[in-house]
């Protein structure tokens, strides 16, 4: 049986129902609650080879039901030391199709850790910051989320200047997530941050930031 039809199997339609209004109906689901939707699919993740199928990652977008979108990001996020700069552009594709937080978020460190190992990337990340898509704006904003001090905090300052201004929440958010996760490293270099844009950052990003100053 494969994944798709194990997963299948287990769905619950009224979990699919709780499941989808948590997500406010964006996508249907299942009903596979995350661990056991990882219990099924954990063998799978550890077998299916070291390199990254993209066809297979492509065909869990493909699939209506989101958990199978969250195979997908498990399957990277196992696989992500092998992936280069070469595979951006898969990733970015993932990232601009059926959008939303719990996908993309996922996503984070994928690109995260690509950026952490091929420095030229930041130029990629830069233009997502400045870029008319929300969702890639979001991944710039957090992709050096725990890197404590192999942060850059020269391109973490250019990405979240980039993004001051913005109305949306979902930025908002991410300024001040990556901020707060940077305090408990240098917690300094953000009150200085937040000193010198108090006027352009937003309330809900300072409130985020501020949270272990």
């Amino acid at each position: 049986m494969s994944v798709f039809e194990t997963l299948r199997a287990a769905g619950d339609p009224e979990k699919a129902r709780q499941m989808a209004a948590y997500m406010r109906d964006q996508f249907p689901f299942l009903g596979v609650p995350t661990p056991v939707r990882r219990a099924l699919t954990g063998e799978f993740l550890r077998t299916a080879g070291k390199q990254v199928d993209w066809s297979f990652v492509r065909q869990c977008w493909e699939q209506p039901e989101r958990e199978f979108q969250y195979v997908g990001v498990d399957y990277l996020n196992r696989r992500r030391g092998t992936l280069g700069a070469a595979d951006v552009p898969n990733v970015r594709e993932l990232i601009v199709t059926k959008s939303w937080w719990d996908t993309v978020d996922g996503l984070d460190m994928v690109v995260g850790d690509i950026a952490l190992r091929h420095p030229d990337v930041a130029g990629t990340l830069l233009a997502w910051s400045r870029d008319d898509n929300i969702w890639l704006r979001r991944v710039a904003i957090d992709h050096q989320l725990q890197r404590k001090s192999r942060t850059d905090t020269g391109l973490l300052e250019t990405i979240l200047v980039n993004n001051l201004g913005q109305g949306e929440f979902f930025i908002q958010k991410a300024i001040g997530w990556s901020l707060r996760d940077f305090s408990k490293t240098d917690p300094e270099w953000v009150r200085g941050f937040l000193a010198r844009y108090r006027d352009r950052l937003a309330p809900l990003s300072v409130r985020e930031a501020s949270k272990y100053l």
